[in-house]
């Protein structure tokens, strides 16, 4: 017999009203917030970058495929990983089948990630995706957007991620951080110099401006899963790093 809260369908209604005028809240203060975002200020960029891409070498202003806004997702997949982030590649599934309807509303969308772009496409293929993905290996761009962290900045313990300093290095071995890097191929130390996020521009007269940028759990968004689990009768129910790639579960 369950432990939880049990009662009438008419206390679950009453109770179920209540929530939503929280929810109605939560709904007006998102689109507040969103208004807030579409406010910032644009800066322009005066850096050249140049991606490798499926289509071939591309500059920034490429990558908007004739289109005036551009959404950038930083995926962490590392020159030296085997494998994309398992996290990342969590969040990827969720928002795959999302951009053919931003394609088709002015908004551009692709992925970029410091591997190879050879390593990006076995990737792809493996999970069957279909938006774009380009490397941006051997330039600025992800230093520059504060997902990538040099070995000064590691070693300082001053990393600027989610616009502020921490420190990165790992006071000690943690078994989620060991977990996660393992299922890139990669070390805790290698994997934590990368970082999630995502980072939007425009292309306004030729000139590409960037507009909005979030790290860490400003992507939260983005994962498909949560906002289902957030409304499952457990919630998240999480202890420990439980997700895996789509075909990594039991039974895939």
């Amino acid at each position: 017999m369950t432990d939880h809260r049990t009662g009438t369908r008419e206390e679950w209604l009453a109770a179920r009203l209540e929530l939503l005028d929280a929810e109605k809240e939560l709904t007006r203060r998102g689109d507040e917030l969103a208004r807030l975002r579409q406010e910032l200020p644009w800066v322009a960029i005066d850096k050249e970058y140049r991606f490798e891409t499926d289509a071939g070498t591309a500059s920034l202003a490429d990558l908007f495929e004739e289109r005036s806004q551009l959404l950038v997702y930083h995926f962490m997949f590392g020159p030296d990983f085997t494998a994309g982030c398992p996290s990342c590649s969590a969040i990827a599934d969720g928002f795959s089948g999302s951009v053919v309807h931003l394609a088709n509303h002015d908004v551009a969308f692709t992925a970029v990630s410091r591997a190879p772009l050879a390593k990006l496409q076995d990737y792809k293929r493996r999970m069957g995706w279909s938006f774009p993905w380009a490397s941006s290996f051997d330039t600025d761009f992800n230093h520059d957007f504060h997902v990538l962290h040099s070995e000064q900045e590691w070693q300082s313990g001053a990393v600027d991620y989610n616009f502020r300093t921490s420190d990165f290095r790992p006071s000690e071995e943690s078994p989620g951080l060991i977990e996660i890097a393992s299922g890139a191929g990669t070390d805790p130390v290698t994997f934590r110099k990368e970082g999630p996020g995502m980072s939007a521009f425009a292309l306004d007269d030729g000139v590409v401006f960037h507009t909005y940028s979030t790290y860490g759990r400003g992507v939260d968004g983005l994962w498909g899963m949560y906002s289902w689990l957030d409304r499952a009768p457990l919630g998240r129910n999480e202890s420990g790093i439980w997700w895996r790639r789509r075909d990594e579960y039991e039974g895939a």
